[in-house]
């Protein structure tokens, strides 16, 4: 299980932007960034959008789905068609695999790192104001400088940078509680006989912060292994031998392991010998593995793509025009239940940037608008097997439910749970861009 997304939604959206922009910005002076120029990250409220990918090389807030910014200032499509030939930008993945990171863009995939495409909107700005108009920049380095002065292993410890802490000073303010609902489901699994994994790529010591505050002092009961400093996706993707697991003392990995012979919780480590394990621990040749997460990046398409594993998006679009009710027609002792205040509905369609799932490409010379499956929908219907809105959603139903999955031989809404958003509901006939 991803840490953020099977058990908690860390940092409520206001305070999120805060502390993640905030602390980059403020981190790139004091960790060794260009003191002459201050950046903060503001706005954009609600109609952020998860799936951007910030150019390194051009500046450019980049959507997959043809539409792009300079800094906070959205590109005409005529503009967009002349820089980039009416074509989809070189550098980025066409059907096939996830978005990367590289040297040339940073691809901001879930709502934890989106701040960050906002703080680098602002730093264009402001360069670009600063500098009479002036496209490019090399401010990158700059906001890396920030991120590792914010997050580098020993931040916790050392309590440098802003977010830690803040986040330490006062958890309340910025962790939601594990609702009792889903504390019983994961102690369901465990009486059902299942190994139940919990694989961060948190440090050890800022995941047992957030873990006491949401799940309890005896998180550790509820789970066979934990795993820290994961460093997804290269956990999945990386042989043993480039990444082994760490034996862990006072949070400090200490001796490297040549195997994974017994359950606990472990530092770095590799898809492969955590599934040998499995295999001693289950008594099983293939034992199934079904892994949650919230990043396509880094928990589904790795998981899916190297180690076939099935996996579960925690989408939280899908709390949307539904706020994640399940469907009436089902019966109520196999409905999921929403414990305590609902969570407010996300705007799922940008006026910027467009629906998450749906999108219209402008039309050229004199043709009509079309309406196409976004870059981002597609790999959900790819690589997930399901997409839930969060685990409250199914933590009360029967341990033997029988959800529909994503599959070729399924619509391409077969996987959503409880129901698909409603914009695909109402246009199942689109063609994938």
């Amino acid at each position: 299980m991803g840490s953020r997304g099977c058990l908690w939604t860390t940092l409520p959206r206001r305070a999120q932007r805060r502390v993640l922009g905030g602390g980059c910005a403020a981190g790139r002076v004091q960790g060794g960034g260009d003191p002459r120029r201050s950046w903060v990250a503001r706005g954009p409220g609600r109609g952020g959008v998860s799936g951007l990918g910030a150019g390194a090389l051009t500046s450019t807030v980049l959507s997959p789905d043809a539409r792009a910014s300079h800094g906070t200032r959205m590109t005409a499509p005529e503009a967009l068609a002349h820089q980039y030939g009416g074509k989809p930008w070189k550098h980025f993945p066409g059907d096939v695999g996830p978005a990367g990171r590289s040297g040339k863009y940073y691809f901001y995939d879930n709502y934890f790192d989106l701040p960050g495409a906002l703080l680098c909107a602002r730093v264009v700005d402001s360069l670009t104001k600063q500098n009479n108009g002036q496209k490019t920049f090399d401010f990158w380095k700059d906001i890396v400088a920030g991120i590792q002065h914010n997050y580098k292993m020993s931040a916790f410890k050392e309590n440098c940078g802003i977010y830690f802490p803040e986040i330490k000073r006062d958890p309340g303010r910025y962790l939601h509680t594990c609702p009792e609902s889903v504390k019983k489901w994961l102690r369901q699994l465990k009486r059902a006989g299942k190994v139940l994994l919990l694989i961060t790529s948190s440090h050890s010591d800022y995941c047992r912060l957030l873990c006491e505050h949401i799940l309890g002092n005896d998180f550790t009961d509820l789970f066979d292994i934990v795993i820290t400093n994961a460093l997804k996706p290269g956990f999945f993707s990386h042989l043993p031998s480039q990444r082994p697991f760490w034996t862990l003392e006072n949070d400090e990995e200490q001796e490297a392991l040549p195997s994974l012979e017994k359950p606990g919780w472990y530092s770095q480590g590799n898809a492969v010998h955590l599934y040998e394990l499995l295999k001693k621990m289950t008594g099983r040749n293939e034992p199934k593995v079904v892994y949650f997460g919230d990043s396509m990046h880094s928990d589904i398409f790795p998981a899916r793509h190297y180690s076939n594993w099935e996996t579960v998006l925690i989408l939280e679009e899908l709390r949307g025009d539904r706020d994640g009710k399940p469907e009436e027609s089902e019966p109520l002792e196999k409905k999921g239940k929403y414990e305590g205040p609902k969570a407010k509905p996300l705007n799922t369609l940008s006026k910027k940037w467009g629906s998450f799932f749906i999108d219209s490409v402008s039309g050229l010379e004199n043709t009509e608008d079309s309406l196409v499956y976004t870059w981002s929908c597609k790999r959900i219907s790819t690589y997930s097997t399901i997409a839930i809105p969060s685990i409250e959603a199914i933590a009360e139903l029967p341990l033997d439910y029988k959800f529909s999955r994503f599959s070729s031989s399924n619509s391409k809404t077969a996987g959503y749970y409880p129901k698909p958003p409603l914009i695909l509901s109402n246009n199942e006939t689109l063609t994938t861009k």
